[in-house]
């Protein structure tokens, strides 16, 4: 059985490991390794997109970095409950054209039993910023 520590009932020690292993992840750019974190039919809302499962969760995450280049992400804690953890979130990237932004955001998760993300709604806005007041380097 696939699993993923820490898993819930989470504390807020293990609410804070288990947000620093995904901002790890993402930082990764990997969308594979990603995409092990959720389970193999794990709901998204980012943005206005809706995703569904592993594979879905794959190729979203190759089109979004291969359009958001330099990509930097810092989440932080924000709540969490038995097997829910809300997050805020900023990260940092570049178009293909060469322009900046910032994009600030929050999350809500809810994990199965296994510590699988099952479902993640993100609701995020960007930012045009220029190159000297990027935080994230």
């Amino acid at each position: 059985m696939e699993q993923k520590h820490p898993l819930p009932p989470f504390t807020l020690e293990t609410a804070k490991e288990k947000i620093q292993m995904a901002e790890d992840a993402w930082n990764s750019q990997d969308p594979v390794k990603v995409s092990k974190a959720y389970t193999p039919d794990s709901e998204w809302r980012n943005r206005d997109l809706f995703v569904n499962g592993r594979e879905e969760i794959v190729e979203f995450l190759r089109k979004k970095w291969d359009m958001e280049r330099n990509y930097k992400l810092k989440k932080e804690y924000w709540a969490h409950t038995d097997n829910r953890i809300a997050v805020r979130f900023e990260y940092e990237y570049q178009t293909k054209e060469g322009n900046w932004f910032r994009a600030y955001g929050n999350e809500n998760w809810e994990f199965d039993e296994n510590g699988l993300m099952a479902k993640r709604y993100a609701s995020i806005n960007d930012l045009a910023i220029k190159e000297e007041e990027r935080k994230f380097r």
